[in-house]
């Protein structure tokens, strides 16, 4: 696949052998913070394992975040979020939507953030295609990476 990167071990194809259910969830995860831990998490028990797609640092430009998004290098971003016990493995994909990743990996159950209407996501409609669960998972208010940019900013 041309636009996924890996980050730990195995590839596409080992993701078969992990424990299922097989939980996927994205982001862009520019600075990690608490809420993303929770998230993730969350997102964790809701299966066996937990895969974790990365927004390459091209794709967040195309995702309207600030002009100077992201402050981390997608490489760290992966990195840090590969670090969390509670994730089984991490992709960096290049496209806006995961849906590439998402056919790759055909996971049981897709995971996002409360901030986002699920009916009006792609992934929600590919999930109920295979029959998965697309799962919303409530927002940690207080908890972002551009509220905590802006008050190291002083905004």
């Amino acid at each position: 696949m041309k636009s996924i990167t890996h980050i730990k071990s195995s590839t596409i194809e080992d993701l078969r052998a992990l424990p299922r259910p097989l939980v996927f969830t994205n982001g862009v995860f520019d600075i990690l913070h608490s809420g993303h831990v929770i998230y993730l998490q969350e997102a964790s028990k809701l299966g066996a394992s937990l895969i974790v797609g990365i927004n390459s640092d091209s794709s967040v430009k195309m995702l309207n975040k600030d002009k100077d998004r992201p402050l981390n290098s997608e490489v760290d971003r992966a990195f840090l979020v590969s670090a969390l016990r509670c994730v089984s493995d991490v992709y960096i994909f290049s496209e806006k939507t995961p849906m590439a990743l998402l056919r790759s990996i055909l996971p049981d159950v897709y995971v996002k953030g409360g901030d986002y209407n699920m009916d009006q996501l792609e992934e929600k409609r590919f999930m109920d295609s295979l029959g998965g669960q697309a799962v919303s998972l409530s927002f940690k208010k207080g908890y972002s990476s551009t509220a905590l940019i802006e008050k190291i900013r002083g905004v």
